[in-house]
């Protein structure tokens, strides 16, 4: 399936819309992690294991989005936007866009 933050495919053309899809992670802290991160962060690194967590929330949240795209019988999403929030001790992601098919 074909995933872009783009309004279009290049040399496609768009011949159905199937709405609207949603994806969205959320993933909790630990706190041995978060000290190691606090840490790193005084010393002027780089956070690894918040920066894994953040690309394993991102990659479940556009994943659940191409199924429910799929279920939708699209072939594409276009228009994916990605938001990012912390919530208390959790990271929420979500991803969304417009569920298309192509010729």
């Amino acid at each position: 399936m074909i995933v872009t933050t783009t309004n279009s495919i290049e040399g496609r053309r768009v011949t159905g819309y199937h709405g609207i899809v949603t994806g969205e992670a959320i993933m909790g802290a630990n706190v041995v992690r978060d000290i190691f991160a606090s840490i790193t962060d005084v010393i002027g690194g780089r956070s690894g294991a918040y920066e894994a967590k953040l690309a394993d929330a991102r990659e479940t949240a556009l994943r659940e989005m191409e199924v429910r795209a799929a279920e939708s019988g699209a072939d594409a999403v276009i228009g994916v936007d990605l938001d990012y929030e912390v919530i208390g001790q959790m990271l929420m992601v979500s991803a969304s866009g417009t569920a298309v098919s192509l010729d």
